[in-house]
Order: structure tokens, then C-alpha cells, then sequence
């Protein structure tokens, strides 16, 4: 299993949020690592559980600042973060003992969202905010 890598087309325009992204990759690429060498379970549902809050406060920040600008495709882009926590709780109450596939099902699905999600919804969304405070 490959970890992610940053691609271009992640990138969103904004240092701060392409930052923020990184990060994100990074906490993926962190989890799906121990996962695979095995580590114990607590240490797995430690990481798991620090991705997750940091993909929910990115997202309570990207809400907000929807909600302030009165961004009118804050119900689609909202339901796009609801579908990726959805899944990543899926991957987490699931076992851990098939390394390989859950490690491979983890990354998977989030490279396959951040392409999207990066791409179109945060493009269009930090294209109308302009370079802000992240």
C-alpha cells in the first residue's frame, strides 16, 4: 500500500488551506502506517481518533465560514463532509486485524474523496472567499 502523496491538484489556491490539507494526507498516511506494522489497537483508535478530530474541526472551521458568507452551496458541501465522516466512523468501528485491507480501504477512500472534494467543492468554495484566515 502506497501512502498518499500531495498532488497539484489538491491544491486549492489558499496556502493556508492547501496547509491544512497537507496535514490532513499526513494523518491518513500516519494511520494507515500503523496499521499496518501491526501496532495495537489502542494505538490504531488513538490515530484514528486524532484524524478524525481534526478532519471534524476543519470542517466546523470551513462551515462556519460558509455560514458567515452565506455561501449558497453550503447544504451539498456540508453533506460532502457528513458522507467522509461517515465512512472514516465505518473504518473505525470496524476491525483492524486484516491490516492490509483496512490500511488499503483507509487510504483509499480518502484519496479518492480529498481528489474530489479539493478539486470541487473546496476550489469553488476558498475561489469565492478569497485568501483568508485559516
Amino acid at each position: 500500500m502506497a501512502p498518499i502523496e500531495w498532488k497539484a491538484e489538491y491544491s486549492v489556491g489558499d496556502a493556508a488551506v492547501d496547509h491544512e490539507h497537507r496535514e490532513l494526507v499526513e494523518l491518513v498516511n500516519t494511520a494507515a502506517g500503523l496499521i499496518l506494522e501491526g501496532r495495537p489497537d489502542a494505538d490504531i483508535d488513538r490515530c484514528l481518533g486524532n484524524l478524525l478530530r481534526a478532519i471534524s474541526a476543519h470542517f466546523a472551521h470551513e462551515e462556519r465560514q460558509m455560514r458567515y458568507a452565506s455561501y449558497d452551496e453550503y447544504p451539498s458541501h456540508k453533506a460532502d463532509h457528513e458522507r467522509l465522516l461517515d465512512a472514516l466512523r465505518e473504518i473505525m468501528d470496524g476491525p483492524h486485524r486484516d491490516a492490509s485491507s483496512t490500511a488499503e480501504q483507509l487510504t483509499a477512500i480518502l484519496e479518492a474523496w480529498f481528489t474530489d472534494h479539493f478539486r470541487t467543492h473546496d476550489a469553488r468554495l476558498h475561489g469565492r472567499l478569497g485568501p483568508h484566515g485559516h
